[in-house]
């Protein structure tokens, strides 16, 4: 309500003034045509200004609106990297195998540019991973996703999310791949078919994994530089990398 009154107040006060303009200049020209014709062109355009202001402003404020929440996704996704993807990352890159060639797309340098991560993200997440679920441990990784099962059904529970396809999809893939070892009594002992069927689950999960990993060290190295520098030197895909500063 009482915004409503301050609206009819601007508005009222807004026409006190524009027809007080209009007495001013009567008083001093008395051309009655004149303000007859400034006013009807003045009306006729209005629609056209009220169109290209309305587009403008809608479309900062969608810009403004979009950044805001995929600022908060990013928070969200980075919640996520803490709490299980990294340990994720580094349990399965010891199970996987990797060609130098890929290896090189992992190793992410300070200097690299939007053009740079997206090219590696993409290169990372349409790799062939040579997975062998029998070699990969499932019983750690069945135990170590079950613990994070409730805080990934959180996560899903954000509705935010549906506006960030990718993760999402990251989400569906892992939380399916804890379903898949939880459905499972003894994962030690599979059939074949059923080893095969586990390392395409692995495989699917890690290709969005590694990806979204990739697109979320851009976003930190674009917003939070001193996070990022921490996120290099704790790089998981890098033997060489090391919390500690050297230099």
């Amino acid at each position: 309500m009482r915004k409503i009154n301050r609206i009819f107040l601007l508005s009222a006060g807004l026409l006190l003034l524009s027809s007080a303009f209009y007495a001013i200049h009567f008083s001093f020209y008395h051309d009655r045509r004149f303000l007859l014709d400034s006013f009807l062109g003045n009306l006729a355009f209005l629609p056209i200004s009220v169109l290209f202001v309305t587009i403008i402003f809608q479309t900062v404020l969608d810009k403004k609106e979009k950044e805001t929440l995929l600022n908060k996704l990013n928070m969200v996704i980075g919640a996520f990297f803490s709490e299980t993807g990294n340990e994720i990352l580094r349990y399965l890159e010891k199970n996987i195998t990797i060609s130098s060639e890929i290896q090189e797309a992992f190793l992410i340098k300070k200097e690299w540019n939007k053009k740079d991560f997206l090219a590696s993200a993409i290169k990372v997440r349409d790799y062939n991973y040579m997975i062998d679920s029998r070699q990969a441990g499932l019983l750690n990784l069945k135990k170590m996703l079950s613990e994070k099962r409730a805080f990934m059904l959180r996560l899903l529970e954000n509705q935010n999310l549906l506006e960030h396809e990718t993760f999402t999809d990251l989400l569906w893939a892992v939380f399916h791949l804890t379903e898949e070892l939880e459905s499972r009594k003894n994962v030690s002992k599979l059939s074949p078919a059923d080893y095969a069927h586990i390392s395409g689950d692995i495989k699917r999960a890690y290709n969005l994994l590694v990806y979204e990993w990739i697109m979320y060290m851009y976003h930190l190295k674009e917003f939070y530089p001193y996070l990022f520098s921490l996120a290099v030197r704790t790089n998981p895909f890098d033997p060489q990398a090391k919390a500690e500063v050297s230099r």
